[in-house]
């Protein structure tokens, strides 16, 4: 099953600085206090939280906006587990939104939290809360819910914002509303939610093995940005990035085939990976378990394979199914570049196969396949708002 990073929030204490380690050696997520109002955009004014609509006097700022932004970072974390949140912060008819739901009392709103964990387990990452207006918090998250319900456990992923409108006679939040990344049209009720949930809830394959650890930052329509954590591979050269060549010899090493004789534990995905956009060098490549280092591996037995740490970093990921042929992967990966550079990230040359079924033994509608392009930088604060 897929390897994420454990649920440990921690307020961030810096500057924000993420960057692809491969690059630099800083890749932490922090945030820098003080917060900076945004300019005033289209966007923005479409956030305006509904504060608005409650109190005349919903001008008057709040007294101090920093302990309630301590209170968020202290709180939040809390949200699905069984301390919960303090509902003593709230108004008594705090008024919820999202795209696809809506509730105009605390109760409403306790009873939201508490059906999503019953239909889902779900994991709450907290990025960053700051204050975006007077009267006004923006909290960014993501959120993963495995639908526990249904037999293949489908996993739903949402990420975006949550702005929290305070009162600012007695300083309880009385409004909270949720925009998705993965959609445009955040009002309630968006049809366009409704699909991109459905959608989610498609059959993917997923063994249950390792993979590399990562976290999920954004998600898009259209791909994900996640967050890889550095994991050790063993690779040989290969020929196409939709082949299979080496791919006897590499998996050889994790059977016996090694100095030691070690059988090794199998892990998914199988990568190969185009290094040049012209596709002219490629490796295919084998994750070895986490608890494995460098400095613990056997050297393999053919002089052709190697052993390699890939330092992680941030990667652009867009999934599919069916059988990965040469053609199918080059439209994935020059349709994800292109949204890419559209959204104005920058990615390095080249992409990366990630294959997690064995194509003899799962059907091909319901395999698993990613397309990889490695982010020279990214920044999360740029997506904020």
């Amino acid at each position: 099953m897929a390897t994420r990073l454990p649920n440990q929030i921690s307020r961030p204490n810096s500057h924000l600085s993420i960057t692809n380690s491969q690059q630099s050696k800083s890749t932490g997520i922090s945030f820098r206090p003080p917060f900076k109002l945004p300019k005033s955009t289209g966007k923005l004014a479409l956030k305006c939280s509904l504060v608005d609509q409650q109190s005349p006097s919903s001008t008057e700022p709040v007294g101090d906006i920093k302990k309630l932004v301590d209170f968020l970072y202290e709180d939040l974390p809390h949200l699905f587990d069984d301390q919960g949140i303090d509902a003593t912060m709230y108004d008594e008819n705090v008024k919820f939104r999202d795209p696809i739901t809506k509730h105009d009392s605390i109760g409403g709103y306790l009873f939201n939290i508490k059906l999503l964990k019953k239909l889902f387990t779900p994991d709450f990452q907290l990025h960053s809360v700051k204050q975006t207006g007077p009267n006004e918090i923006t909290t960014r998250w993501t959120m993963i819910m495995p639908f526990v319900i249904l037999p293949w456990k489908p996993e739903l992923v949402f990420t975006g914002t949550s702005v929290m409108g305070i009162n600012p006679k007695n300083q309880k939040f009385c409004s909270h509303v949720d925009y998705w990344d993965s959609i445009k049209n955040n009002d309630y009720f968006s049809v366009e939610g409704l699909l991109d949930v459905i959608k989610q809830l498609r059959i993917y394959k997923t063994p249950d093995l390792e993979t590399p650890k990562y976290q999920i930052l954004k998600r898009t329509a259209t791909y994900e940005i996640r967050k890889y954590f550095p994991f050790v591979i063993v690779e040989k050269k290969g020929e196409k990035l939709a082949g299979s060549t080496g791919f006897n010899d590499v998996a050889g090493y994790i059977f016996g085939k090694n100095s030691t004789k070690e059988k090794i534990a199998m892990t998914t995905p199988v990568f190969t990976q185009a290094f040049d956009k012209e596709q002219s060098n490629i490796s295919i490549q084998i994750v070895l378990p986490s608890e494995k280092d460098l400095s613990s591996l056997p050297e393999p037995e053919l002089e052709a394979l190697s052993l390699r740490k890939v330092e992680g970093g941030f990667a652009v990921v867009s999934k599919f199914s069916g059988k990965p042929t040469d053609e199918v992967v080059a439209e994935k990966e020059k349709s994800l570049r292109r949204a890419v550079l559209r959204d104005g990230l920058n990615p390095e040359e080249g992409c990366m196969l990630a294959r997690y079924n064995d194509p003899g033994r799962t059907r091909s509608f319901i395999m698993r396949n990613e397309v990889l392009i490695w982010l020279k930088d990214f920044t999360l604060e740029q997506n904020f708002l």
